[in-house]
């Protein structure tokens, strides 16, 4: 039983000397190559935050674009079947979702089913996501051995449900940043200028236009109501949509700064503030940096080094 083993150790070792030795004498070739990758990531660095700086909403439209598009060519290109499975059904409920979103006349029930789908996708990718870290912690104390689990099978559940998460929770929150703009401008109490183009009565809700039955004060059965430090009030579960899902940090009717801080004083939901950050970092990565490694093995194509 030691044969198969030994010689498994052996092949390896006879595949990184040969490795050496078709290298050797590329030291140079080498330090070029990483002196154009430092550099082209360097460049594209600064031309994303310039470009994000200046057009905001061209550079957004476009990184979401190439966030559902890319993942499509690692799919069909590496038979992910099951990743295609879960890929195709939020596409379709997604664009069902928009699709309502951008109706003019807006129907008064389309606010809470935008914001409670993407609130859905935002938990269940952060469930997700968390239930993945904790197999890759798992995995790396070695507890998978108490269970006698293979150390690779844990670690690619955990890998895998790691980035179903954080792909998911990106798509989720960028789709329903879409649907806010559509649905804020379309409601008609906000507009670009900043001024409400509509009287707004004491018991509305400025978010999804329906009458609200539960005092600030009171408890609610299903949820409570929010008053925001500029006295406007709304369901909690519109104004959480706007605030956490939507990513909008003033008032949906005066565009008055929302005080975030006030709102969470539960410290578990501040974790979704530093996760929304996490998942912004994941956005570079997904859509920029098969791009950005496309453009380095064509600079090497074409300077002929390999």
């Amino acid at each position: 039983s030691a044969l198969p083993r030994m010689s498994h150790q052996e092949t390896w070792k006879v595949q990184h000397e040969k490795l050496h030795v078709r290298h050797r004498g590329h030291e140079a070739m080498h330090a070029e190559m990483v002196l154009i990758l430092i550099a082209t990531l360097v460049v594209a660095q600064i031309v994303l935050v310039q470009w994000k700086q200046r057009h905001c909403r061209s550079y957004n439209m476009v990184t979401l674009l190439q966030m559902w598009v890319v993942p499509l060519y690692f799919i069909i290109r590496l038979y992910w079947w099951r990743f295609l499975s879960t890929w195709g059904m939020f596409s379709v409920i997604t664009s069902y979702v928009i699709f309502r979103a951008t109706r003019k006349p807006l129907s008064c029930r389309t606010p809470r089913m935008v914001y409670k789908w993407f609130l859905l996708i935002y938990k269940l990718s952060y469930a997700v996501g968390v239930v993945g870290y904790l197999a890759i912690m798992f995995t790396m104390f070695g507890f998978n051995v108490f269970f006698r689990i293979k150390a690779e099978d844990s670690m690619d559940v955990g890998v895998i449900m790691l980035f179903y998460g954080l792909y998911y929770g990106v798509m989720g929150r960028d789709f329903a940043e879409i649907c806010s703009d559509y649905m804020a401008s379309t409601i008609g109490y906000y507009s670009m200028g900043g001024m409400p183009s509509r009287s707004l009565g004491d018991d509305i809700c400025a978010v999804c236009g329906q009458k609200i039955f539960v005092d600030v004060d009171e408890e609610g059965i299903i949820e409570d109501t929010y008053q925001l430090s500029c006295n406007h009030i709304f369901h909690e579960f519109c104004i959480r949509g706007w605030c956490i899902v939507g990513k909008k940090q003033t008032c949906p009717y005066c565009n008055e700064k929302v005080d975030l801080k006030r709102m969470m004083s539960n410290p578990w939901e501040r974790t979704h503030v530093l996760y929304g950050q996490l998942l912004d970092w994941l956005r570079y990565l997904v859509a920029w940096q098969p791009i950005i490694i496309g453009v380095v093995h064509g600079i090497n194509f074409t300077l002929g080094l390999e």
